[in-house]
C-alpha cells in the first residue's frame, strides 16, 4: 500500500514537472524573436563599412577594442537630418569607450517620403521603414562577427536617434539592455505599447531649456502629445522595480537623479542640464564630461 501511494505521489510530481517544462519551452520559443539577416555589409576601409537592409544602404562607423571578443556593442544613433560622420564629430564617443573595451558602432538611418533627409522610425511621423528590424539585425551581424557580448548591446542617440532609443527599449529589451536617450523624448506610440514591466537600463539626459522634450517642470508637457520625461523616468524606475539610490548635484548647477536596487541589475538615470538646449552637451558649458558619464552608466548594466 506505501509503495503504491508513493509511487503515485511521485507520478503525479512527475506530470507536473513535465508539464512546467512543456510550458518553458514553449513559451521560450514563441518569444524567440526571428532576425532577419543583412543582404549584405562591405567594408570600405578601416573604419567604413555600407550594408544593405530591406533594399536600403546604410553607411557604418566601425570602432572595435584591441581584443574584441566578450566586448560590448554601443550603437550610435544620429539625429534626424545628420549622419555617423557628424555625430562622430560632434560627440568624439569612441575615442572615450573603445579604451574602455567597448565596440562603437555609429550608425546611418533611413530617409523617408522621397526625402534624402536621413533619420529613423521611432514611433513619430511613422513611415514604412523598417528601422528597428535593421538595428537588430545588425547587432546580430556585429556580435557574431566580432564575437561581441551578445548580453551587452547598448544604444545612444541623440533627438531624433534618442527617440529611436525609446523604441528599442520598449519593442527590442530582448537585444538591448540599456539605452541612452541625449535631448529625447518618449514618442507617444511607443509610451502607448509599454507594458508594466520592462528589464532595460535607461539613461536619459534632459537641457532645461530644450523645448524638445516635455516636461513637468516647465509646463511643456501640458500642450504635448507625448508623455512627460518625468513621468517617463517614473515609468522605467517603476516597471524595473527600483528605488531612489541618491538625487545630487553634478557640474555646475545640473542635478543627477539614479535609481537601483533591482535583482536585473539594471538601473536608471537621469540629468537635468542646467540651462541645456537641444544639443549634445559641452564639458566647457555644463562642467559635466557626458561621454566618461555615459560609460559609468553602462558600466553597471
Amino acid at each position: 500500500m506505501k509503495i503504491r501511494m508513493h509511487f503515485r505521489y511521485f507520478t503525479a510530481i512527475m506530470m507536473i514537472f513535465v508539464m512546467v517544462f512543456m510550458y518553458t519551452a514553449t513559451a521560450c520559443s514563441a518569444s524567440k524573436r526571428e532576425i532577419i539577416p543583412l543582404e549584405s555589409i562591405e567594408q570600405i576601409d578601416d573604419n567604413n563599412f555600407v550594408c544593405s537592409f530591406d533594399g536600403i544602404e546604410h553607411k557604418l562607423l566601425l570602432y572595435l577594442p584591441e581584443n574584441s571578443k566578450g566586448a560590448p556593442l554601443v550603437m550610435m544613433l544620429h539625429g534626424y537630418a545628420e549622419s555617423p560622420s557628424i555625430m562622430k564629430r560632434s560627440t568624439c564617443f569612441e575615442e572615450d569607450a573603445v579604451p574602455e573595451g567597448y565596440a562603437v558602432c555609429y550608425v546611418e538611418g533611413t530617409s523617408a517620403n522621397s526625402s534624402y533627409v536621413k533619420g529613423w522610425n521611432s514611433g513619430i511621423g511613422i513611415n514604412d521603414n523598417r528601422d528597428l528590424e535593421f538595428l537588430i539585425s545588425l547587432a546580430d551581424h556585429l556580435e557574431r562577427q566580432y564575437g561581441l557580448d551578445t548580453d551587452r548591446t547598448f544604444a545612444v542617440g541623440f533627438s531624433n536617434g534618442a527617440f529611436m532609443t525609446y523604441r528599442l527599449a520598449v519593442e527590442a529589451s530582448d537585444i538591448f539592455e540599456a539605452v541612452v536617450s541625449v535631448a529625447g523624448m518618449c514618442p507617444e506610440m511607443i509610451w502607448d505599447e509599454r507594458e508594466d514591466k520592462i528589464t532595460v537600463g535607461l539613461f536619459q539626459i534632459s537641457g532645461q531649456k530644450d523645448d524638445v522634450i516635455p516636461k513637468h517642470s516647465d509646463g511643456t508637457a501640458d500642450s504635448s502629445l507625448a508623455p512627460a520625461i518625468e513621468d517617463v523616468i517614473d515609468y522605467f524606475a517603476s516597471a524595473n522595480d527600483l528605488s531612489l539610490i541618491s538625487e545630487e548635484d553634478i557640474g555646475k548647477d545640473s542635478i543627477i537623479t539614479r535609481y537601483g536596487g533591482s535583482r536585473t541589475g539594471r538601473e536608471v538615470w537621469h540629468i537635468f542640464i542646467n540651462g541645456g538646449r537641444h544639443s549634445w552637451p559641452s564639458e566647457s558649458l555644463t562642467g559635466i564630461d557626458i561621454n566618461q558619464l555615459i560609460i559609468e552608466f553602462l558600466d553597471t548594466q
